[in-house]
């Protein structure tokens, strides 16, 4: 493959938002981007058998086989060829980082035209959860976050969504987060919460979800239920996301309940008020019984006083009860950043004036800060 020339993504204005991406390029089709009726015609087209694809599928989606030498139900003679077609590289890990004992790794990927993304792989006691990217930079420009304030290279595609997950599945087997002995060794958890805004690359995301979720060899098989899709509160893309009716979490990441000051910290918000996308949120719990989750990052002296997390509970109650959950998050660190997290007793004050509500609220853990692995953190330094 040749190379191709690096473009500098230019970074965005304050308050700017960004749905073009700076490149237009794509990546080199694989068999992550079809469902399988598309595999078997994408390989038939290529001049092969339509039943490769299953097998193809197994090897990618089974046994997470990377080795065409290993396919060995495939021809001797065209297994290289095949694999090439129809299962390309597509992300090249050019970096490892590791926190909490080795239980946290990140990785900085580099794609087919040099772009970088990364992805996080988390071991728990009781799970293993991956976050993953579905944009390379993000268009969002939220002014807090490492990622938005990259700008927008460009949106994966489902294959380079996907592969991240099939990755992170092949580390956890071999070893490169924990012992490959100890339990649980599948990856359970997917949270898009990783670098760009989701519901931006709609089409892409959707085809990534089902090649999680659909059962092998069509996906992976991980259960919807351990799906996390996180938005900054594209209020369109979260009423298509409603009619998909999947059993999948969503996050809103609202940071702010009055919109004078989420104008300024969630930039979509000067098209999408808060009350919209919290309607738009209590309609997806409607629709599919999950809960939603609202994520609330505490920044010292900006968002995080009582009088917000009782308009905050309000606005919250206002929709009901038991139809959604509070993740206050203590503010990641960022190179060069104006922005700190609150101070511990200013944290805990919000956290009880919200149960004072009824909500339902817990600090989320930081896993990974230390490697600027956590969230809003993202930014593919090399």
């Amino acid at each position: 493959m040749t190379a191709q020339p690096v473009e500098i993504t230019p970074k965005p204005k304050t308050g700017q938002l960004v749905f073009k991406p700076a490149r237009r390029g794509k990546p080199p089709l694989h068999l992550a981007d079809f469902d399988m009726a598309g595999r078997k015609q994408f390989l038939q087209d290529a001049g092969y058998p339509a039943f490769r694809a299953s097998q193809l599928s197994k090897h990618y989606f089974e046994r997470f086989e990377a080795d065409p030498a290993a396919m060995t139900d495939l021809p001797a003679a065209q297994r290289d060829e095949l694999a090439a077609k129809a299962l390309p590289p597509l992300l090249t890990t050019v970096r490892q980082l590791r926190a909490d004992q080795g239980m946290t790794v990140k990785s900085v990927h580099r794609l087919f035209d040099g772009a970088m993304v990364e992805s996080v792989l988390m071991r728990y006691d009781k799970r293993v959860t991956m976050c993953i990217s579905s944009q390379a930079g993000c268009g969002m420009n939220c002014p807090f976050c490492a990622t938005g304030q990259s700008g927008l290279t460009r949106n994966l595609s489902a294959a380079e969504i996907a592969d991240q997950v099939v990755q992170g599945v092949r580390a956890l087997r071999d070893g490169v987060v924990g012992d490959p002995e100890d339990v649980p060794q599948r990856v359970s958890n997917i949270v898009f919460m990783g670098m760009g805004e989701a519901l931006a690359n709609y089409k892409a995301t959707m085809g990534a979800v089902h090649r999680i979720i659909d059962p092998s060899p069509e996906g992976l098989g991980i259960s919807a239920r351990g799906l996390t899709m996180s938005t900054v509160g594209l209020v369109p893309g979260i009423r298509k996301f409603t009619l998909e009716k999947l059993p999948i979490t969503l996050a809103l990441s609202l940071h702010a309940p009055d919109d004078e000051l989420r104008d300024e910290l969630i930039p979509i918000n000067t098209r999408w008020k808060v009350d919209e996308a919290l309607d738009a949120a209590r309609d997806y719990y409607d629709a599919t019984g999950r809960r939603v989750s609202i994520e609330y990052a505490l920044i010292r002296d900006i968002n995080d006083q009582g009088w917000r997390a009782d308009l905050l509970g309000e606005k919250l109650n206002k929709r009901g009860a038991g139809w959604v959950h509070v993740n206050p998050i203590p503010l990641n660190p960022t190179p060069g950043s104006k922005w700190t997290a609150s101070r511990r007793g200013v944290e805990q004050n919000f956290v009880e004036r919200l149960r004072a509500h009824g909500i339902p609220t817990t600090v989320r853990d930081t896993r990974g800060s230390d490697i600027d692995g956590a969230c809003g953190q993202l930014a593919t330094d090399v």
